[in-house]
């Protein structure tokens, strides 16, 4: 009942912000493009940024809830960007993770805050809206890391999440559209166990951005993603859905914020009935981006 529940509440959200979007969508005002390098939460758009222009980026995520017990993870990932030629930018970062764990089955609880480990993120734009019919970039993020994002066990993991970012204004100056494809391998190694693992997630993901007004965007993403026990999708290992909103914030000509927040409405696991996969997968993530060049 309590979940019946909690599904129409979800739908009475879904319909009110789409009513609060349709009703200011009449009233967006044109201005000169949207850049859709930041304002997206999950997401990436295809814009690289300019050359010589310089940021930093500071990106808080949260996921929240498991099967049951306390599940709360939170990292906080510190970045520079750098845009060193046409249509390439280059960003590095270090994360911090804090974890508050309690009665999650097959995880050990754990409160801990610890440094997490670096990455490196490379996007080269092959297409630019401008010129052709649609934006398109290719990303490749790699990451090593000291601590396991799931569990907040040590570990030696390393990983590379390439994706390829495809957008398009469909109403000009006022709404973009955009779709993400992405393929991610990761190793781990236990030093405490000397286990290692190979696993591999890919998912696509689509979103829609509003301009309401001129710096302030609304709308929304919907993300899908399989998870599979071997760098070569050997194994399905299950599969969920997140659905949530997006807003974008122009502060001033240097800073910027935006938030987004999703929830898993659909999820599957093997061998499960359950129609969420909360053992590979959360029920609820958040981002806030805040950025400033300089």
């Amino acid at each position: 009942m309590a979940f019946g529940l909690n599904q129409v509440r979800w739908t009475e959200t879904i319909c009110a912000a789409t009513a609060i979007v349709a009703a200011l969508l009449p009233f967006a005002v044109r201005a000169e493009g949207i850049d859709t390098e930041h304002i997206f939460g999950f997401m990436i758009g295809s814009d690289v940024g300019t050359v010589g222009e310089r940021e930093f980026q500071s990106v808080t995520t949260g996921r929240f809830a498991k099967d049951s017990g306390t599940y709360r993870a939170m990292s906080q990932q510190l970045e520079a960007e750098f845009v060193p030629m046409q249509d390439f930018r280059v960003e590095v970062g270090t994360t911090f993770m804090a974890h508050d764990i309690a009665g999650v089955p097959g995880l050990d609880d754990r409160r801990q805050l610890s440094w997490q480990g670096l990455s490196v993120d490379l996007r080269y734009r092959f297409l630019d809206r401008e010129t052709a019919p649609f934006g398109m970039t290719l990303a490749m993020e790699t990451h090593a890391d000291r601590v396991d994002e799931t569990t907040a066990a040590v570990v030696r993991s390393y990983g590379t999440e390439f994706t390829a970012a495809f957008d398009r204004e469909v109403i000009p100056n006022v709404a973009v559209a955009a779709l993400n494809l992405s393929y991610e391998p990761e190793w781990t190694r236990v030093p405490a166990t000397g286990s290692a693992e190979r696993d591999a997630t890919v998912g696509a993901a689509l979103g829609l951005m509003v301009q309401v007004r001129p710096g302030v965007l609304l709308g929304g993403e919907a993300r899908y993603f399989r998870k599979y026990d071997g760098i070569g999708l050997d194994a399905f290992a299950g599969q969920a859905l997140f659905i949530g909103p997006t807003a974008y914030f122009q502060l001033s000509e240097s800073s910027r914020l935006t938030a987004a927040w999703g929830i898993q409405a659909w999820g599957q696991r093997p061998g499960s009935n359950a129609t969420l996969d909360l053992v590979n997968f959360e029920r609820h993530q958040a981002r806030l981006v805040f950025g400033v060049n300089f």
